[in-house]
């Protein structure tokens, strides 16, 4: 099962704190010496060193010229900004809008072979119509109370799409049959949304599952999340996204699919929830 979302984050500033307490170490230097070199207090050393305050890359140059080992800083900087950006909080994504965050996904989908994505509250967004897509992302907007430009949104979600029907691209997607009776605009948008999945089902790139509220749990309801070519996964929170590279994390999301593909039903076993959920559409 996926262990807590953050826990890449945190190996990774753990990491970065072991080598600082290392390169400290090596350098016969006390916390209070490395202190006094770089004009701190002795607190901020116990800080960094226990990973309670991630360090700045100047906080890492300082450490590093105190102990003598300049050379040290470039890489232990790189694997500093790699832990930040493991866990990015949304506002941050989305503090110019919408738009931009749509198209930066674009390389991503370009180089992935195999996409897989389980969506637990929502349909999948390479597979949203313009309809629901302005619906969800108007209510990003509102919530998030950031700048409004849900239309360029729209187009920049709608646009990315076309990567399922291009390229040598295959796409697994899985989606509990909640998200198919959870209403996301008006009656007819949803309607519409569910009569583009039943058409989507043809693609010759996707899989489409749905997991139907009868299926033998082996498997709990998790966080939405994405695995790209077992090289990265996403995970959804409310707060932030997460992009998982630990080998270990990583592998247990993949897991996690599998165990979801299982539960899934396809071909016209899912074409029935959806028409199901097309006809309780009022």
């Amino acid at each position: 099962m996926p262990v807590s979302p953050s826990s890449s984050v945190q190996a990774a500033r753990k990491a970065v704190a072991d080598r600082l307490h290392e390169i400290r170490r090596e350098s016969g230097l006390s916390g209070a010496q490395v202190a006094e070199r770089a004009g701190w207090y002795k607190s901020k050393v116990s800080r960094l060193e226990n990973a309670v305050t991630p360090p700045s890359d100047a906080d890492i140059r300082a450490w590093c010229a105190a102990c003598g080992a300049e050379d040290r800083a470039p890489d232990l900087i790189a694997a500093s900004r790699s832990a930040d950006t493991m866990y990015v909080d949304w506002r941050r994504l989305q503090r110019t809008g919408l738009a931009r965050l749509q198209e930066s996904y674009v390389p991503l989908y370009e180089r992935t072979r195999t996409t897989r994505v389980y969506c637990s509250n929502v349909v999948p967004g390479l597979l949203q119509t313009d309809g629901y897509a302005r619906a969800l992302l108007g209510s990003i907007y509102a919530f998030r109370q950031i700048p409004n430009d849900v239309e360029a949104a729209v187009a920049a979600r709608v646009e990315r799409s076309r990567v399922i029907r291009e390229g040598d691209h295959r796409f697994a997607l899985l989606v509990e049959e909640s998200v198919l009776r959870h209403r996301m605009g008006s009656a007819e948008v949803m309607a519409g949304q569910l009569g583009y999945l039943l058409s989507v089902m043809a693609f010759p790139s996707v899989s489409f599952g749905v997991i139907p509220f009868t299926a033998d749990r082996r498997m709990w309801v998790t966080e939405t999340f994405s695995v790209y070519d077992d090289a990265q996964a996403q995970v959804e929170t409310l707060t932030a996204q997460l992009n998982i590279t630990a080998p270990g994390e990583l592998e247990q999301y993949v897991r996690a699919f599998g165990e979801f593909s299982k539960l899934a039903v396809y071909g016209s076993a899912a074409r029935s929830l959806i028409t199901a959920a097309i006809e309780a559409v009022e």
